[in-house]
């Protein structure tokens, strides 16, 4: 999966335990897609100093992955719902399938 897309995921999750410059930072280039030299001509840091920020960032929210595994759980159930879903549209066009496809 593209790093930048695996970062937002986690940022989803875990963004609010980040500190509110790990947070922005993360924000401006997963959420925006600003380039590392666009935050830093922004922010008035330099694009070294960008990068580190968002590689401590992106360090912590794996490791918050790590212990919870709440984004792998998500994306479990939302495969699995995935299945039930197809399965319930394969159901014979009966009230009972109309139910059921409703309820999902």
């Amino acid at each position: 999966m593209d790093e930048k897309l695996e970062t937002g995921w986690l940022f989803a999750f875990y963004g609010p335990l980040l500190t509110e410059r790990q947070q922005k930072l993360i924000a401006l280039y997963c959420e925006e897609d600003f380039s590392l030299s666009e935050i830093a001509a922004r922010e008035g840091i330099s694009r070294q100093g960008v990068h580190d920020s968002l590689a401590r960032a992106e360090a912590a929210l794996l490791a918050m992955e790590e212990k919870t595994g709440c984004v792998a759980r998500a994306r479990r159930q939302a495969k699995a719902l995935q299945t039930i879903e197809q399965a319930a549209r394969s159901l014979p066009d009966t009230e009972a399938a109309r139910i059921i496809l409703a309820a999902v």
